[in-house]
C-alpha cells in the first residue's frame, strides 16, 4: 500500500480503536491478499472459483467470521466481517466475493433460523472451507419485487415439495447447499415469503443455464421440479419476510464494505502509477489536474468509509436499516467513480487485462445492483425521510445509531 493509504488507515482504525486482536486479523488477511491473492486475480476473469484462496483464508478463520464458536467459527459481528472484506477486495473482487458468500445472509439464516442437527451438520464445513453456499432470491421476472416470487414451497404433510427457478445465481456450481427464498403453501404477497434449505444432491435441482458476469464470475439459473425436502428444512414458514430482510440488513454492510475495498486498492494503483509515470518530463501526480484527481478520489473514500463503519457498528445483532441503506449507496457509486478514475489515470494500460484496476472496475459496477438496487434504498431512505421526520429534533432524529 502507498504511504498515504497506510497512514490513513492507521488513523481511521485507531478513530474506532479497534483491538489488538482485530487489527491482527485485518494485517494477517492483508499479508494473504497482496502477497498471493492479488496476483492470482487475472486467473480467475474466466469464471473459475478461488478455491485455493478459500482454503488459505478457511485455516486463518475467515469463513467461520458469521459461525458461532460451538460450530468452529469465531462468531464476529458485522464491523470485524466488514473490514476482511475491505481488506480482500483490496486485492481480488472475486475472492471478496466468494467470501461473502460464506459470511453473508445464507450463513445468517442459518445460524439464526435453522435447527441444530442442520447446524451442526453445516456450520463446521462452512467453517472448514468444505462447503459452499448459495443464496437463491432472483427469479426470471422478479428481483428487488419479492412479493411476486412465484417459486413455492407446499407442505405435504412432514415433507415439502419445491417448485420454481431461480435466476443469476452465484456458487451454483459448487455449492453443497442452497439456501432458497420462496413462497410457502402458495400463500399471496409479502407474507407468505419463507426460506428452505436444498442439498446439492436433491433429485429435481438442475442447473439450466449459465451466464458470464462483467465481474469474471459465472452466474447460473437454477430450477427446482418436485424437489422433495425434509420439513425441518423449511426454515422460516409464511410471515417470516420481515425476519429475512432484517438478517439482510447485514449484507448491505458486507457488499458495500467489498466496493470500499476496490476503491481502496484502485487508489492505491493510482498513486502508485502517478508517482512513477512520467510525462513531458515529469511524473504526471505533479500535475494540478491529477493532484485534483487523487484529492477528490481520496476524499470520496474517506467519507465513504466512515458511513460504512457507523452502520456497522449500529448492529444489535443486525445493522439499522437506514444507516446500511445510505452507507450501501454511498460507498457503491464511490467505488464506481474512484475505480474508474483510477483506470483513467492509467491511461490505455489501465484498459487492458493484465490492469489490476481494470480488474477493480468491473468488480465496483456489481455493488449497485446486489444486495437491494440504488434505486430501492433511495426509495427507502425516502420514505423513512417522508414519515420519519420530527421538527422539533430535525435531521437529527431521522439517523440515530
Amino acid at each position: 500500500m502507498s504511504d498515504l493509504i497506510t497512514q490513513c488507515l492507521t488513523d481511521a482504525l485507531a478513530g474506532i480503536r479497534l483491538s489488538k486482536e482485530q487489527r491482527r486479523r485485518v494485517g494477517q488477511v492483508r499479508e494473504l491478499v497482496q502477497g498471493e491473492f492479488k496476483a492470482r486475480g487475472k486467473e480467475l476473469l474466466d469464471g473459475s472459483f478461488p478455491w485455493e484462496n478459500m482454503r488459505q483464508l478457511a485455516g486463518i478463520g475467515v469463513l467461520g467470521m458469521a459461525v458461532a464458536k460451538p460450530y468452529g467459527g469465531s462468531e464476529l459481528g458485522v464491523f470485524d466481517t466488514a473490514l476482511v472484506l475491505e481488506e480482500i477486495a483490496k486485492g481480488c473482487y472475486i475472492t471478496a466475493m466468494a467470501v461473502l458468500g460464506e459470511v453473508g445472509t445464507q450463513t445468517r439464516v442459518i445460524s439464526t433460523f435453522a435447527p441444530e442437527h442442520i447446524k451442526r451438520q453445516y456450520l463446521p464445513a462452512v467453517c472448514a472451507g468444505d462447503c459452499v453456499l448459495s443464496i437463491c432470491m432472483t427469479e426470471p421476472h422478479a428481483g428487488t419485487d419479492v412479493a411476486s416470487y412465484t417459486t413455492n414451497a407446499t407442505v405435504c404433510g412432514d415433507k415439502v415439495i419445491l417448485n420454481g427457478i431461480k435466476s443469476l445465481i452465484s456458487r451454483a456450481e459448487e455449492a453443497g447447499l442452497f439456501v432458497v427464498f420462496t413462497r410457502v403453501d402458495g400463500r399471496p404477497g409479502l407474507d407468505g415469503i419463507g426460506c428452505v434449505l436444498v442439498e446439492k444432491d436433491t433429485p429435481g435441482l438442475a442447473l439450466t443455464a449459465k451466464v458470464h458476469t462483467l465481474g469474471g464470475e459465472n452466474l447460473h439459473e437454477v430450477s427446482f421440479t418436485d424437489c422433495e425436502l425434509p420439513l425441518d428444512h423449511l426454515v422460516v414458514r409464511e410471515s417470516g419476510l420481515k425476519s429475512l430482510l432484517s438478517a439482510f440488513n447485514t449484507q448491505r454492510c458486507l457488499n458495500p464494505s467489498i466496493s470500499l475495498g476496490l476503491a481502496e486498492g484502485a487508489f492505491d494503483e493510482a498513486v502508485g502509477y502517478a508517482r512513477k509515470r512520467k510525462a513531458f518530463g515529469r511524473s504526471i501526480g505533479d500535475f494540478q489536474g491529477m493532484r485534483w484527481k487523487l484529492a477528490d478520489m481520496f476524499i470520496g473514500i474517506e467519507s465513504a468509509r466512515w458511513m460504512l463503519y457507523r452502520a456497522c457498528l449500529s448492529a444489535n445483532p443486525f445493522p439499522d436499516a437506514l444507516l446500511a441503506a445510505m452507507a450501501k449507496i454511498r460507498c457503491n457509486e464511490m467505488s464506481l467513480a474512484v475505480t474508474s478514475e483510477a483506470l483513467q489515470i492509467h491511461g490505455g494500460f489501465g484498459f487492458t487485462d493484465d490492469s489490476v484496476v481494470s480488474r477493480l472496475y468491473r468488480g465496483a459496477r456489481y455493488g449497485t445492483l446486489g444486495g437491494g438496487t440504488s434505486e430501492t434504498l433511495r426509495d427507502l431512505i425516502g420514505k423513512r425521510v417522508s414519515s420519519g421526520f420530527d421538527e422539533s429534533v430535525g435531521i437529527s432524529g431521522l439517523a440515530e445509531a
